[in-house]
């Protein structure tokens, strides 16, 4: 089979679409499929090469703007792939249209993987601009309502806000996102790297956040709940290991911890290898996910399979995701986070039988939606 995959960005940059496109298409070349990708290039990247077998097309495109530029100018290059594939896979938001568009010239199947709908969050998570809030707005209404011939969701949650828009059940398949369970399980006693050898202080209680400061992902919430976390656990510290992209978002919360005087209890770090961010989540007493919004929410599921205490706002995926260990709080409430934290602290959380996300069912069922849609008359 050969698929075309659409993506506004892959590899090396960082982001759950990337992490999710990077491993089904690697696993999918590995099952004898040929796979090329089309997507911007970013600095210090070539125009063509192959990366584990998948051949990347990247779109040069103005640096500012660039994901919103892509959606025109890859149009030529998706539609000359699209004539050779059997499959076009594509996913929301920027990569849309250009894949939509080349399925419907060239008449080949196509899908889309919707990862996270906004609706209404627009107006309140917006740039401040209202105007291009409703935009923002407008156009996603747009673009999940484009006719593919099947859409996935990567959560039950998803789902119900796609069906919110009106658009019909049966077009729908959920498909969670996997992890690498080999990569992300309980360490073992000779596994386990020492507080010391991470530079971490080795008496006290590391409640840690890793990923992106998007503005959906509440780490202010969680920045303003660390003096309160003091106050019940006097020896506690937060370990954030923070991407600086986008870069305003980076600058606002490491701002915050100047402003609030919070240095000496917040361990702040760049992005890890995949090697060392395990070590440090392993070293530490719990994970948070303070998110207002998540589409599925890899580091909740990460945390949850390495058998870590998980505190993360009961919103959107995150009741679906979590399992093990972990308390939900109510979201953008740094009381609520705070109280999270004494409880992982004082060992009263909830318990349930852990859930496992696989890369191997996850290509296993687009395998099954490929399938389908090409056999569909």
């Amino acid at each position: 089979m050969k698929i075309l995959f659409v993506s506004e960005y892959y590899t090396p940059h960082i982001g759950g679409v990337e992490v999710v496109f990077k491993n089904l298409a690697e696993r999918l070349v590995k099952q004898g499929h040929e796979c090329h990708l089309v997507t911007c290039r970013l600095p210090k990247t070539q125009k063509e090469e192959e990366i584990n077998g998948v051949k990347v097309h990247r779109i040069s495109v103005p640096y500012r703007g660039a994901r919103y530029w892509f959606s025109f100018l890859a149009i030529p290059k998706v539609i000359g792939l699209a004539r050779r594939a059997d499959i076009i896979h594509t996913t929301t938001y920027n990569a849309v249209f250009p894949a939509w568009l080349a399925a419907r010239l060239t008449g080949t199947k196509s899908l889309v993987t919707v990862h996270e709908v906004w609706g209404d969050l627009w107006l309140k998570l917006g740039s401040g601009n209202s105007l291009m809030a409703h935009l923002h707005r407008f156009i996603e209404k747009i673009l999940v309502r484009l006719p593919f011939d099947a859409a996935v969701c990567v959560s039950n949650y998803t789902l119900g806000c796609l069906k919110g828009f009106g658009i019909k059940e049966d077009r729908l398949k959920v498909i969670h996102n996997g992890i690498d369970n080999n990569v992300f399980s309980p360490p073992t006693d000779n596994e386990k790297k020492s507080r010391k050898d991470l530079d971490l202080p080795e008496d006290a209680f590391i409640y840690m956040y890793y990923g992106r400061p998007g503005v959906s992902k509440g780490v202010e919430y969680l920045v303003m709940a660390a003096p309160l976390i003091l106050k019940r656990i006097p020896e506690a510290k937060l370990l954030l290991i923070l991407a600086h992209d986008p870069h305003n978002r980076y600058s606002y919360i490491t701002g915050l911890i100047r402003s609030m005087r919070l240095q000496e209890s917040v361990i702040l770090l760049d992005p890890l290898p995949l090697e060392k961010l395990v070590d440090y989540i392993g070293a530490s007493d719990c994970v948070v996910i303070p998110s207002i919004s998540e589409g599925f929410g890899f580091s909740a599921a990460e945390a949850c399979a390495m058998g870590k205490p998980v505190v993360a706002s009961n919103a959107a995926s995150l009741p679906e995701v979590v399992s093990g260990e972990f308390v939900l709080v109510k979201p953008e409430d740094p009381h609520g986070i705070a109280e999270g934290v004494e409880k992982v602290y004082k060992d009263e959380v909830e318990r349930s039988e852990k859930k496992v996300f696989s890369w191997d069912e996850n290509v296993a069922q687009y395998l099954e939606v490929y399938k389908k849609i090409l056999t569909d008359r």
